[in-house]
């Protein structure tokens, strides 16, 4: 469709095309991709991990304050792909959430509750003409008396629970390259899971990476956040270099 011919739908967002397309939602989509950022998360056997692409945007920056993996309780991190600002947003809605949640319950949030959560707002953001949707997609992580779990929400307001996903820039070939990864071959250990994310960042992006290219959070079966320093990045990256 030329510009021309969508101008009139895509300045609301709350009107729909004739063709009953949206189009302010679908810009906030092309935000996310627009990152030049990719993260992965994968659920183990007995973990849940997210691994993403970490780039200082300029030298000065201090690379400890650029972040794309965020903690959200003790037992809950988040990978946050797209407009930098909406993600800082996204994190406090998030925290807001899961703090208010076990004030009033008496018990930390259940992952699958907080995804929902954060989707219902973003949904709510594609109705409201007050407010514009978030150009970000959300990777969650957590452990619950089911096991492991993963989930993913966009700024359509949808989210579900994946094995393993992707979002931001290279999101398409990354799950292509997941998909094929497990007809054949199913992670179970931590050390797998992450040697399986950063392999499939590795071929979407055509490229090895340092330890501080990268960002790594697991969340193990003692229900515990942890983030991987460098040493423990580099012990991932010499292993798939052997392995290779």
């Amino acid at each position: 469709m030329s510009r021309g011919n969508s101008a009139g739908f895509d300045r609301h967002i709350t009107i729909f095309s004739p063709e009953g397309r949206v189009y302010q939602v679908e810009y906030a989509f092309k935000a996310i991709k627009s990152a030049s950022l990719t993260a992965i998360g994968i659920k183990g056997e007995n973990c849940s991990i997210l691994v993403s692409q970490k780039k200082v945007p300029d030298r000065l920056i201090d690379p400890k304050t650029v972040e794309h993996i965020f903690p959200i309780t003790n037992s809950i991190g988040c990978a946050i792909i797209g407009i930098t600002a909406d993600a800082y947003v996204e994190v406090q809605r998030a925290r807001y959430e899961a703090a208010n949640f076990e004030y009033n319950y008496g018990y930390p949030i259940p992952v699958s509750f907080l995804a929902r959560r954060l989707a219902d707002v973003a949904q709510v953001y594609t109705q409201q003409a007050a407010m514009r949707p978030l150009g970000v997609a959300t990777l969650l992580i957590g452990f619950d008396e089911s096991g492991p779990q993963l989930y993913k929400c966009d700024p359509a307001g949808t989210y579900a629970g994946w094995k393993a996903t992707s979002v931001g820039t290279k999101d398409s070939e990354a799950s292509i390259f997941l998909e094929k990864k497990y007809k054949t071959f199913q992670p179970t250990s931590e050390s797998e899971a992450i040697q399986l994310a950063i392999t499939a960042l590795q071929s979407v992006v055509s490229g090895d990476f340092k330890p501080s290219e990268l960002e790594i959070a697991v969340v193990r079966n003692d229900n515990i956040l942890t983030i991987l320093n460098d040493v423990e990045k580099e012990f991932h990256l010499n292993q798939i270099a052997e392995r290779d």
